[in-house]
C-alpha cells in the first residue's frame, strides 16, 4: 500500500482512497483530493514537510501526516 508521502518530485499518481478520522478525510476531501483523481507531485520543502501538489488545476500545500493519508495507486 502506498501513500502519497512515498512519491518522488515530477511524479503523477492517481488516488485510490483517503483514509484517517473524519474530520481529516473531510478536510482532504473538501480541498478535492478525492477517488480517482489524479495528482502531480510539484515539489517539497527543504525539510521535507510540507510538499506541493497540483489537483484539479490548483496548487495546494500538504503536510507528511495528511499525505500518508492518502492512499494511490
Amino acid at each position: 500500500m502506498r501513500t502519497l508521502n512515498d512519491t518522488k518530485i515530477g511524479e503523477e499518481v492517481r488516488v485510490s482512497k483517503v483514509v484517517g478520522n473524519f474530520a481529516l478525510k473531510r478536510r482532504i476531501m473538501d480541498m478535492g483530493v478525492t477517488k480517482g483523481v489524479k495528482i502531480f507531485v510539484k515539489k517539497f520543502a527543504p525539510f521535507g514537510d510540507p510538499l506541493e501538489i497540483t489537483v484539479r488545476g490548483y496548487d495546494l500545500s500538504l503536510r507528511k501526516n495528511e499525505a500518508e493519508n492518502i492512499i494511490i495507486d
